[in-house]
């Protein structure tokens, strides 16, 4: 128990941190109207941008034999991509239903 308390005592700013992003990504997210969502994916990546590069720093700051920091900086970073590129496509998708299609001659 008292690691547990130490480990929040040497991170308290992150936590406050991560917690503070958990909840304004909550409150941007579900003020979005579902009509919007779609076309504001490409607006989220930018978000998701952040994210990855809050991840890397961590993984850049983190020590060594720190296994744990850079387990979490390796998840955030994984997990920001899969987001990323997850974006990347269904907006691609999207913008592909506006193009004019080919008469075939």
């Amino acid at each position: 128990m008292e690691d547990l308390l130490a480990f929040f005592r040497d991170n308290l700013y992150m936590i406050y941190i991560l917690a503070f992003a958990v909840i304004l990504g909550f409150e941007i997210i579900s003020k979005v109207p579902t009509v919007l969502h779609t076309p504001l994916m490409s607006g989220a990546n930018a978000v998701s941008g952040i994210v990855i590069i809050g991840a890397i720093l961590l993984v850049r700051e983190a020590k060594a034999d720190d296994y744990f920091t850079l387990g979490i900086g390796f998840l955030g970073i994984v997990l920001g991509m899969i987001n990323v590129m997850g974006g990347f496509a269904v907006t691609d998708r999207m913008l592909e239903m506006f193009k004019k299609k080919k008469k075939a001659d």
